[in-house]
């Protein structure tokens, strides 16, 4: 099992930024992948960033293309943490921001509760 703790959402205005983190415990390592997902309201969720760990060739981020050059997934394994900047903040990535963790069954399996983000126009 693996739990999830996001944290660092608010609110904040259009171009600004926030520091999203996800604290992991339980049978996690550091070639975990690891993803960030949000949901808007009336919306379903959809993906936002992720970061896949290789023993060879280091971690291996990827984006939607609606966070391109703004978002920026990184990890620190010392502290268990995966972290979401996100800057150039638009009204449109207001949401409901999601940790998650990959499972043996190649999907995602493993969500933290959510952490609210609201951009202001």
């Amino acid at each position: 099992q693996v739990q999830l703790v996001e944290s660092g959402g608010g609110l904040v205005q259009a171009g600004g930024s926030l520091r999203l983190s996800c604290v992991a415990s339980g049978r996690t390592s550091s070639s975990s992948t690891m993803g960030w997902f949000r949901q808007a309201p009336g919306k379903e969720r959809e993906f936002v960033a992720g970061v896949s760990g290789h023993a060879w060739i280091g971690d291996t981020t990827y984006y939607a293309d609606s966070v391109k050059g703004r978002f920026t997934i990184s990890r620190d394994n010392a502290k268990n943490t995966v972290y979401l900047q996100m800057n150039s903040l638009k009204p449109e990535d207001t949401g409901v921001y999601y940790c998650s963790a990959l499972g043996g069954t190649g999907k995602y399996d493993y969500w933290g509760q959510g952490t609210q983000v609201t951009v202001s126009s």
